[in-house]
């Protein structure tokens, strides 16, 4: 009987610190955290999709707890200037690191 009472405790701690892991996921406060990163950086994505003068395809993008990182290759410093007044103009998006390169 007491070692299942043991067994029960250890299972409600590992899962405790399973579900709570998942909150702090990639270094956000929360859940909520993780999925508005998401969202800025899906949103981002599909501005450089409608945007011509950006190609979308060479750039990846990353946010996280609302700043996002820009990184691949762009064709020319306007190209570079362009990606970073886009995702700036996300909502939500707190700051932008431009780490393209020009090829």
């Amino acid at each position: 009987m007491k070692s299942v009472r043991t067994l029960v405790i250890a299972a409600m701690t590992g899962l405790t610190l399973v579900a709570t892991g998942c909150s702090v996921f990639r270094g956000q406060e929360s859940v909520g955290a993780y999925v508005d990163d998401a969202s800025i950086t899906t949103a981002v994505k599909a501005k450089f999709v409608a945007d011509k003068t950006v190609d979308a395809g060479a750039i990846n993008v990353q946010t996280l707890n609302g700043e996002v990182s820009l990184a691949g290759f762009a064709k020319n410093a306007e190209e570079k200037s362009k990606a970073t007044e886009i995702a700036r103009g996300v909502n939500g998006v707190k700051s932008v690191r431009n780490n393209l390169a020009i090829r």
